[in-house]
Parts: C-alpha cells; sequence; structure tokens
C-alpha cells in the first residue's frame, strides 16, 4: 500500500503556513521534479526538528492537474463547487498548487516555508500565504470548539485516504476555504443564542439533544446522511488565523469520497425544503474556495523521476 502525506491524518498542532500557488506555463517537467523532492524535504524538516511534530502537505488542483500529470487522473476530482444563495456565497479561487505546513513551533514553519519557495524558485507565484495557530483548546474564534466531530484513531484513514484507485491509492481529495468572521456581531450575541447557533453549548461542548436543536444549527446542516444512513464524513484539519484587523477560520478538509464536502456545503447554504440554512453563515463569509488532490509520496516521487 502506498504511503499518505502524512500531514492529511495527522493530529493538530499549535502552528500552521499555508501556501497557495499558481504555476508559470512551460514549467511542468521542473515542477513534477520539485514535487518529487519535496516528502524528502519534510522529512528532513521532521527529523532536525523533531520535537515539533512538523509535518506537510502538498495538493495539486483540479484545474492544473491535467497539465502537470496529463496521462493519469485522479476520477472524481474536480473544480471547486462555487455555490450561492441568498447572501451565502462560496465563492471558488482555483489555486494550482496547496502546500500544508503545521507543526509546534512558528519558527519550524517557516524554515520549511523558505525551503519549499527556494525549491520551486520563479516557476510558481505565491498568490497567497495564511499563517493559522492553535486557539485555546483546539477553539475557533467564535470560541466553540471546533473539529469536535472529526474522526478518530483509524477511522481518520479510513475516512481521509482513497483505496481500490490504483495509482491514487492513499491520496485525498481536498477542500480548502477561508472563512472571515464577523466577531464584532458575533460577540453581541448572547451566548444562548450563539448555542443554539451551533447546536452545542460553549464551554464544554456538549451536542444539544435532537429536540432541542434547531434546524438551523451549524451542527444539524453539517451532519449529512448518504443513502445506506451512514454520515457522510471529513477529515477536517481547520486552523483559526488572524490578527487585530480581521479574523477567521481556514477550513481545510481530506476525504476518500470527492463528494462528500459538496453535499455537506449544499446542506449549509441551501438547507431543507422548508429553507433552514445554516445561521453560523450569517457570521461568517467564504473568500475563497478550492479542491485539490494530494496524492500518495510514491505517487509524487515516481512522477518526478519519469
Amino acid at each position: 500500500m502506498p504511503r499518505e502525506q502524512w500531514g492529511v491524518c495527522a493530529e493538530a498542532n499549535l502552528h500552521g503556513v499555508h501556501l497557495f500557488l499558481n504555476a508559470h506555463e512551460g514549467y511542468e517537467p521542473v515542477i513534477r521534479e520539485a514535487l518529487s523532492q519535496l516528502p524528502e524535504i519534510f522529512d528532513s524538516i521532521t527529523d532536525q526538528f523533531s520535537e515539533a511534530m512538523f509535518s506537510g502537505v502538498v495538493a495539486i488542483g483540479a484545474s492544473y492537474w491535467n497539465e502537470l500529470y496529463p496521462d493519469k487522473y485522479p476520477e472524481g476530482l474536480k473544480p471547486f463547487p462555487a455555490m450561492s444563495c441568498d447572501d451565502r456565497q462560496m465563492p471558488g479561487s482555483p489555486f494550482d498548487l496547496y502546500i500544508q505546513l503545521r507543526s509546534d513551533r512558528q519558527d519550524v514553519n517557516y524554515i520549511a516555508s523558505k525551503r519549499v519557495m527556494n525549491l520551486f524558485g520563479e516557476t510558481v507565484d505565491l498568490v497567497e500565504q495564511v499563517p493559522c495557530f492553535r486557539y485555546l483548546d483546539g477553539r475557533d474564534l467564535t470560541g466553540f470548539v471546533d473539529g469536535t466531530e472529526n474522526p478518530k484513531g483509524r477511522k481518520r484513514r479510513e475516512v481521509a485516504l482513497t483505496s481500490n484507485m490504483g495509482v491514487f491509492d492513499s491520496g485525498s481529495f481536498v477542500h480548502v476555504q477561508r472563512y472571515r468572521h464577523h466577531l464584532k456581531v458575533w460577540e453581541r450575541l448572547p451566548t444562548q443564542e450563539q448555542e443554539l447557533i451551533i447546536g452545542r453549548t460553549k464551554m464544554d461542548d456538549v451536542e444539544f439533544e435532537k429536540d432541542e436543536m434547531p434546524n438551523t444549527a451549524h451542527v444539524k446542516r453539517a451532519n449529512v446522511k448518504d443513502e445506506n444512513g451512514n454520515g457522510r464524513e471529513l477529515m477536517r484539519q481547520s486552523m483559526p488565523y488572524g490578527d487585530l484587523s480581521q479574523q477567521g477560520l481556514l477550513f481545510v478538509s481530506y476525504c476518500a469520497n470527492p463528494d462528500n464536502f459538496e453535499t455537506i456545503l449544499k446542506n449549509m447554504v441551501f438547507g431543507n425544503d422548508d429553507g433552514d440554512y445554516d445561521h453560523l453563515l450569517n457570521y461568517t463569509s467564504a473568500e475563497t474556495g478550492a479542491a485539490f488532490f494530494a496524492p500518495s509520496i510514491e505517487f509524487l516521487t515516481r512522477q518526478g523521476n519519469m
């Protein structure tokens, strides 16, 4: 079985840096070679700073994949599912490459970022860089625990990693959105009203009972089941970002099923037949959205050596 990129299923860290790159045309062989070297670079940083719990992931954009690997395409990979309803907008912002760097030391992430950008050189443009951080005991800046429903233990790999896809085994379909929170408005709400919007208690993170859960609660709208009654799960690696000017959440999900993310997002934006959408979207706005595939380490190294 091919080895997955370690950062896909890694446990949470204190710091993260997320790089969004666009490639210059005509450099595809050079970029394939650079991508094949990234796993070794990530391993060397892990060995050099073992206490930092460093991990890295590189993923290729849906709109760029055919240019980079024209002979092989992951079935199910498609552009970000942009959608809108009333004032709820989920824009698509395609990028060629996404690189997630996380550790418990901010300086290690900086060193990793420099090595990555030096490797690619002038073949790419850095379009956006989002530094992130762990907030309190793993909470979003709204004050609520984030990622409560994340799979645990071995289930993380089952949810996140592909199988029965040949050369794309141990890969993952990736969706990234940068949300900007409207915290001044949010923080004026009483705690009880915030809890009804989320569907959990704020302090101790207890989910409401079914008869207490509003149909517009975030927990309700993000909980979607398939035709067999099984939950459509995601492996979330989201982290807060921000300064005194703007704050938000960089939402990152990994999944073996490319459709889970889109189904959940539709349920949040459009809601049910009665129009019960996710009321958390009244207090946060998605400003970017992109879809990628993170192949296995073996795929990256072999394609660079062809």
